[in-house]
């Protein structure tokens, strides 16, 4: 091996190229005052510079800029032995590897908190609310591909493609290239995961185009107005007490870091073990990296609690603050990854349908979430908007980033609500990702997910509006139930006045 060999440089061009396009899109977003109004989040801007300059160089010299050799250029297999990775293909592994850590990491965070029922009743709620604009969007979007594939016999596409709507917008750019990968490699879906990154590519932007115009237009209504105001802040947000020193014979940062991996190498043995046994699954199952990372996190957590209790770990290993950081970067990795990843030219059949797809995940999702947030969030109706929007559009942190436009200060329970309704989201939600290589089997099957999804949205509407739909018997019950009643009283808060504790994370 020579050091002098390009493959050698390959992923440190990769990431340095990557982190210099998010440093690109920083300056530009401080200089323009354009871009600043749009909220759009560095890391997309920096992936659609990428975007752009890759398709040029595409369309200039005849492959696209991260199969240039500096990129490490796709070496043919020679004598059984696998031939080196495009650039392409390693920006599709870094999506797929940092949505598995930056869950991980989330996951790691020790949480404190304890809500009153009401509160608990408003995070189930949340809960409820992100699943059913998951099948909202599955919904819409396989009536869509269905009609597409059925009707105008789109070459290269399948029925269930439609279902890559909830991913790409839903759940961000890791999901949208798990599951196009798995339509592509298995079921013969032309281009389904480029299909898959244009959706959750197209989903950033709607999160802040759409989100900017509706701060805009609530706030010359008088019904909103921009919070300028900051949370100052304490130690507490960066340390824990009886934690472990930042610097000493291991880096604090050090022991977070081998703490994700650590889980992380876990999950991959449990994949690999499993995919053994069923070799047929090995796709779907490598696919849910990121859900297998999240649920060793519990186990993980609890023999750090046991631990800590019999004595034999004097001080508090995970640190909540960094272990943001990691999913920050993780995350910050993926979206601009998964946006450079994408190759337009592929896309040239699907135009048509795309749009159809980004239209009807933007008005529906709107109409939705403004829907269930004039009726169940009174008191922080917009605050909640925006905060659900972003995160069903873009991610959890669109979301956050629309949220601060108008309660930067966190004075409602907005942010709480977007933080902890992941455990009720991925309970319910959980069903959806193994309807999802299903549907692919073939035409009738993807009709049948589409009415069974449909049928979910309207009883998980049902549960979610109890109080209305069961009027009667909600009446029965805090009549009986007196202190019920009062814990159901929702308090003063909006983005006038109130006040609310920050969440753990931000």
């Amino acid at each position: 091996m020579s050091f002098a060999d390009l493959n050698i440089w390959t992923f440190i061009m990769i990431f340095a190229t990557l982190l210099a396009s998010m440093l690109v899109a920083s300056v530009l977003k401080h200089f323009i005052p354009f871009l600043q109004k749009t909220l759009i989040p560095v890391s997309v801007l920096g992936g659609i510079i990428l975007l752009i300059i890759s398709t040029i160089v595409y369309f200039c010299a005849g492959d696209y800029l991260f199969n240039l050799p500096a990129y490490g250029a796709p070496q043919p297999d020679v004598e059984g032995v696998e031939g080196a990775k495009s650039g392409m293909e390693v920006l599709e592994m870094i999506t797929y590897h940092c949505l598995g850590i930056g869950f991980i990491a989330s996951g790691m965070r020790n949480s404190k908190k304890k809500f009153t029922k009401k509160r608990a009743g408003e995070i189930f709620d949340s809960g409820l609310v992100t699943v059913n604009g998951y099948l909202i969007q599955a919904f819409a979007g396989l009536i869509i591909t269905i009609i597409a594939v059925w009707v105008l016999s789109t070459p290269g596409m399948i029925s269930a493609a439609g279902i890559l709507l909830a991913f790409g917008f839903g759940q961000g750019t890791g999901q949208a290239l798990n599951y196009g990968k798995i339509y592509e490699n298995e079921y013969g879906f032309v281009g389904g995961s480029n299909f898959g990154l244009t959706i959750a590519a197209l989903g950033f932007l709607v999160a802040c185009i759409v989100g900017v115009i509706y701060i805009n237009v609530m706030r010359k209504r008088g019904m909103i107005k921009i919070d300028t105001t900051a949370r100052r802040s304490q130690l507490s947000d960066y340390e824990d007490e009886n934690e472990i020193p930042a610097v000493s014979s291991m880096d604090k940062m050090t022991v977070q870091v081998a703490i994700v991996l650590a889980v992380y190498a876990i999950s991959f043995g449990i994949m690999y073990g499993l995919s053994a046994l069923l070799p047929s699954l090995a796709d779907t199952l490598f696919g849910f990296n990121f859900l297998i990372g999240v649920l060793l996190t519990v186990p993980a957590k609890a023999l750090l609690n046991a631990l800590y209790k019999k004595g034999i770990v004097k001080k508090q290993i995970v640190n909540n603050y960094m272990m943001d950081r990691i999913s920050g970067l993780a995350f910050d990795l993926m979206i601009v990854a998964g946006v450079a990843a994408i190759q337009l030219p592929l896309l040239a059949d699907y135009w048509l349908v795309l749009l159809l797809l980004a239209i009807a995940g933007t008005f529906l999702t709107l109409f939705y979430v403004n829907f269930v947030c004039k009726r169940l969030f009174p008191s922080y109706r917009h605050e909640q908007f925006l905060a659900f929007f972003g995160m069903l559009t873009g991610t959890a942190s669109t979301g956050m980033i629309l949220l601060r436009e108008i309660d930067g200060s966190y004075r409602t329970p907005a942010s709480e609500n977007l933080v902890y309704q992941s455990l009720p989201a991925i309970v319910f939600g959980f069903p959806l990702m193994f309807l999802a290589p299903w549907a692919a089997a073939g035409n009738l099957e993807a009709l049948i997910v589409c009415i069974i999804v449909g049928v979910c949205f309207v009883v998980l509407n049902i549960l979610l509006f109890r109080r209305t739909v069961f009027k009667k018997q909600y009446a029965r019950y805090l009549a009986k139930h007196p202190a019920a009643a009062d814990e159901e009283v929702s308090p003063p808060e909006s983005s006038e006045g109130g006040q609310a504790s920050p969440p753990d994370a931000s």
